[in-house]
């Protein structure tokens, strides 16, 4: 890449990130910048844009579990809202174009549809990174919106299948029993290659090499393959390392995608005003999965997180409107409006997230009036017996927490954790422990009032400071009389998590350290050795 390219795209990509935008908007920019430079994107820019598509799909299918899909708020949630925005979104474009707008008048009813479906994805990069940060993946409302990104991928790979324009070739038909006799010869060599770079070669020998070039010599879009592969290898146990392997080479390549958007072509004030109107439309699309998420049986709060974190356009539809495009189907101006409301949009939905809790607090009893009468069964009550020592955050350090303490005082203890798959691993072990989001308001409400009563010990266990911090402050809050103890990951975080009234906080990793030396100590005492 052009150091010019590198240049600009790093400093626009930082601009933007101080101010608490993801990168690529930045990148969208940068492209902008550099069309109006008289710069052009040429063949190297456009290999390393399809490099990051392809890797995308292959990093989603790694951690794509079919059970997930096939429940009703996912497939049918996303199956629904893409129908309806099409429809509607459609509908209003043909009206438009019959009102005489620019850009508008000139799609008809397919042209209408495409540009409609290529709105009505929303942004899996954005929405896995805000779930990221605010540790929220593994919460309810996180594996529904993932679910719903993903069926969503799923309709943009077979759209991109279809866009070829060409059949499968017979050799097509063997793909299934072939894919079925490789599972087992990928699998043992994912095994022996290591943790190094050879297993991020084999990363990419997989994606690019069985998956996208396997796939285009039977006939098959390159995407899809990459995809199918992804979900093959999801199932072995290096599946996410192999994702993470990937994760810096595939955000690299993306910087080349969002690059050649922006170098399609700079937008004229027209265009901004289409983008702006594009824009305007985005509640919509929040209010559709927010009704749909209700009617699934999910609470007001699940629903309107979920919705919050799909509130915007995306890459997707960018990818959409380029085959349009480069299938001469669209002008290419459609491709530069929907890049520009796809960064407009982010710049909206990344304050909303941060504000989510915030504006459900504001306006819960309202929102509540959508919940229907009977909950998902993942929203019942939460009954905790006769415990009085709680665990949030069952992990590796709320696990050894959990089993120490269960030892010292018995079936006392009880650990909550947002992760399903978890609760259930640790239910099959035998450990009390059930599925709970503390930092959902809602969730002291599902609580029986009387354990609340009656604990004396909490720790709070969660990977994410601000949630620890969160819920100390909620419990204090709520009149706790019990110990309260928390870990950090750092000695400023002991202190804020000190200053909002928690009893006993620890640096996870100096613990950690002190911990390890004083069981060496005790070895050696045993074995009667000195280092003196």
């Amino acid at each position: 890449m052009d150091p010019v390219f590198i240049s600009i795209a790093f400093v626009l990509g930082f601009l933007v990130r101080q101010i608490s935008l993801p990168p690529l908007v930045g990148f969208l920019a940068a492209g902008f910048a550099l069309h109006a430079l008289g710069f052009e994107g040429g063949e190297g820019l456009q290999l390393m844009a399809d490099l990051g598509v392809t890797l995308l799909l292959f990093s989603i299918g790694l951690k794509l579990q079919l059970k997930s899909l096939a429940k009703p708020e996912v497939w049918a949630g996303s199956s629904l809202h893409m129908l309806i925005t099409v429809v509607v979104f459609g509908t209003g474009l043909l009206l438009l174009g019959r009102a005489g707008l620019p850009f508008f008048a000139a799609l008809d009813l397919p042209l209408a549809i495409l540009v409609a479906f290529a709105l009505s994805f929303s942004s899996t990069v954005f929405a896995v990174k805000i779930l990221e940060e605010k540790g929220e993946m593994a919460a309810m409302h996180g594996r529904v919106a993932i679910g719903i990104l993903i069926m969503q991928d799923i309709f943009a790979v077979l759209f991109l299948t279809v866009s070829l324009g060409k059949s499968p070739s017979a050799w097509a038909l063997l793909v299934p029993l072939a894919l079925w006799g490789l599972r087992p010869l990928l699998y043992r060599l994912a095994d022996r290659c290591g943790h190094g770079e050879l297993l991020l070669l084999f990363s990419l020998f997989v994606a690019l090499v069985v998956g996208a070039a396997g796939f285009e010599l039977v006939g098959l879009k390159a995407d899809l393959g990459a995809l199918v592969l992804g979900v093959l290898m999801a199932g072995h146990e290096k599946s996410s390392e192999m994702a993470k392997k990937l994760l810096g080479l595939k955000d690299l390549f993306l910087v080349g995608f969002f690059l050649t958007i922006g170098l399609s072509g700079a937008p004229s004030l027209a265009a901004l005003g289409v983008a702006a109107l594009l824009v305007m439309v985005v509640p919509l699309k929040v209010a559709l999965f927010f009704t749909l998420l209700t009617r699934f049986k999910l609470r007001a709060r699940s629903s309107l997180l979920g919705s919050l974190s799909l509130a915007n356009y995306s890459e997707f539809g960018l990818i959409v409107a380029a085959v349009g495009a480069g299938n001469g189907w669209l002008g290419p101006e459609w491709l530069v409006i929907i890049a520009v409301a796809l960064a407009i949009s982010f710049v909206i939905a990344s304050p909303l997230n941060t504000a989510a809790d915030a504006l459900y607090g504001r306006y819960r009893e309202s929102l509540r009036r959508f919940e229907t009468a009977t909950r998902h069964p993942d929203d019942q009550p939460i009954d905790t017996g006769d415990a009085n020592i709680g665990i949030f955050g069952m992990g590796r350090l709320g696990t050894m927490a959990y089993d120490y303490l269960r030892d010292k005082y018995g079936d006392t203890v009880i650990g909550f954790d947002f992760n399903a798959d978890k609760v259930r691993m640790h239910q099959n072990a035998g450990r009390r422990v059930l599925y709970g989001d503390p930092t959902d308001p809602d969730f002291w409400a599902r609580v029986q009032a009387q354990s609340s009563r009656t604990a004396r010990l909490v720790m709070l266990a969660l990977p994410k400071h601000v949630s620890n911090l969160h819920i100390a402050r909620q419990m204090i809050e709520k009149g706790f009389r019990g110990t309260l103890a928390a870990t950090a990951h750092f000695d400023d975080q002991v202190e804020e998590l000190r200053q909002a009234g928690v009893h006993a906080a620890y640096n996870f990793y100096n613990e950690a350290g002190l911990g390890f030396a004083e069981h060496v100590y005790t070895i050696l005492e045993n074995k009667g050795e000195t280092l003196r």
